[in-house]
């Protein structure tokens, strides 16, 4: 790894001039917050614990404030990027203040949505200022796609970094919740104060750390038949599951049936099962059960 210089990271200043040389201007349709504080991305780095053999891949890398941050810790970074105008400029952006690096980073601009596969070494983790408005499916789909990702440390919305690491019996708990923890342990890692955001949202931001499972959750069912049983069971999260998953099963008797031979209460709600159950749940499925929808859903934000 080659030396950064000693002001390689992205500034206040830094990040305005920047953006006016490109003439851009954060839009709310993609979500987006340039972080413009330097202590802020390194926190996050440290935070993520990202080791020099890591290879990092970053979604909505923006001006680059993090992706350099990363940078100096790791072996190699990916960023995707879907913005036209930001992907051109990132290389030149991290060649200038980061000489020597180059050949350590790589652009994919694209949808990360859509991404399906990413040059080079398969990444070790996943960094990310994700865009608030779509920022679980982005996840979900990174995570699914990418089974090498062992860590995860996504920056976003507070209340949405709530529901990701809520567990069973919380207010909150609720798709996003079991979705994450199929793929890994989760956890809220800390928060982020709006003032080191260009422009500053009107939200607050959270840390949440994913570490993959050592082991995937033991059951014979799929991930999409086990993802069907929780939007059907959060779809109407107020109902009894007897009464959400009918229409999943076909008929409310056939959905107790399901919950029993699963061994859970048909009279329980969503919220109060773990993914393992859920996954119980699917497998006693009635025969000819709809399939779930893709991972990407915009709905898993609930």
């Amino acid at each position: 790894m080659s030396s950064p210089l000693p002001d390689a990271l992205l500034g206040p200043a830094d990040v305005r001039e920047l953006a006016a040389a490109l003439g851009v201007r954060p839009t709310k349709q993609r979500g987006q917050n340039f972080v413009i504080d330097a202590n802020t991305v390194r926190r996050i780095v440290r935070t993520a614990e990202v080791r020099p053999a890591d290879t990092v891949v970053e979604v909505g890398p923006g001006l680059g404030s993090l992706t350099l941050a990363l940078l100096e810790a790791a072996e190699r970074v990916t960023a995707v990027e879907i913005d036209d105008v930001l992907a051109a400029a990132l290389p030149a952006t991290v060649a200038a203040r980061m000489p020597g690096a180059a050949e350590r980073f790589a652009l994919v601009h694209s949808d990360a949505l859509h991404i399906a596969e990413l040059p080079g070494p398969a990444p070790t983790a996943l960094v990310a200022n994700l865009p608030y408005n779509v920022a679980v499916p982005v996840l979900l789909h990174m995570l699914e796609t990418f089974p090498s990702i062992e860590r995860s440390l996504v920056m976003v919305q507070s209340e949405v970094a709530d529901r990701l690491a809520a567990g069973p019996g919380s207010k909150v708990y609720g798709v996003p919740s079991v979705k994450a923890n199929w793929y890994a342990e989760v956890k809220r890692a800390g928060a982020i104060g709006r003032n080191v955001f260009w422009p500053a949202p009107n939200v607050d931001s959270g840390l949440v750390s994913l570490v993959r499972r050592a082991e995937p959750v033991a059951t014979t069912a799929t991930r999409r038949e086990v993802f069907a049983v929780v939007d059907a069971a959060f779809a109407q999260r107020r109902k009894t599951l007897r009464a959400a998953l009918a229409g999943w099963a076909g008929s409310a008797a056939a959905a107790e049936a399901a919950l029993l031979a699963a061994g859970v209460s048909p009279q329980a709600r969503g919220e109060s099962l773990t993914v393992e159950e859920f996954a119980r749940v699917a497998e006693a499925a009635p025969r000819g059960t709809a399939p779930a929808a893709p991972a990407a859903r915009i709905e898993e934000t609930e």
